[in-house]
């Protein structure tokens, strides 16, 4: 592709066009943010604030709760083993699940075309 003083204009102008529009943007992205994420500020300097609804928040508490089905003393004892050196991959135990799953799939889409 040739480009041509013309080009260089119309890309100049589509720019200054559009430079109104990086804050709009910018506050898209932050109303898009997570909870408790950091408001993300654009290169024309624009920045703003977050407000988080306590729904949100009690959303954002109970998703991270006990109750999410994680045992942490599980968890904690692979990361020692892990640190350790000692953690060993059962590789037949993996080879096993993966069939079994891949199995299982194949049987619910042929169940599904049938």
């Amino acid at each position: 592709m040739k480009i041509s003083p013309i080009n260089d204009a119309a890309l100049a102008a589509t720019a200054a066009g559009t430079a109104g529009t990086a804050g709009a943007a910018a506050s898209k992205a932050e109303r898009n943010a997570p909870a408790g994420a950091a408001a993300p500020s654009s290169a024309a300097g624009v920045s703003g604030t977050v407000t988080v609804s306590a729904a949100a928040r009690s959303l954002g508490v109970a998703s991270t709760s006990a109750g999410s089905g994680i045992d942490e003393a599980k968890v904690a004892a692979v990361r020692a083993a892990i640190a350790d050196g000692t953690f060993r991959v059962d590789s037949g135990a993996i080879a096993d699940k993966l069939l079994s799953n891949a199995q299982e799939v194949l049987s619910r889409t042929r169940s599904r075309d049938a």
